[in-house]
């Protein structure tokens, strides 16, 4: 069973959601702006994705270019970070068992 970590209102998330489905992947959605993400759970999702915090940020949000560009914030800085403020995390984000992948181009997903 696969958890796919989407935003309904994003059009890279929603098209991911789409993949997913037309590969008849079993699966669940998690609205993760509906039902956060606690800093432990991102915590995993960041291992299996194979990747430092930072690059999970979304920079293009107004959020982060006003109050988080130009700092040097640490993998646990970062984690607080995103859990407080969830529209800044890259989506979709498509979790197995052991791996998890972002969804964005959806051809990713292919890897899990």
């Amino acid at each position: 069973m696969y958890t796919v970590y989407h935003n309904p209102r994003c059009k890279k998330s929603r098209a991911g959601l789409q993949y997913v489905t037309e590969l008849n992947m079993e699966f669940r959605v998690r609205e993760y702006l509906k039902e956060p993400l606690t800093e432990a759970e991102l915590t995993t999702l960041v291992m299996k994705l194979h990747v430092k915090p930072v690059e999970l940020v979304r920079t293009q949000e107004e959020f982060f270019k006003k109050e988080l560009k130009g700092l040097n914030l640490n993998d646990e800085e970062w984690i607080k970070v995103m859990v407080e403020n969830p529209k800044l995390i890259h989506r979709p984000i498509v979790e197995g068992k052991y791996k998890a992948v972002v969804g964005d181009p959806p051809e990713n997903i292919d890897k899990l």
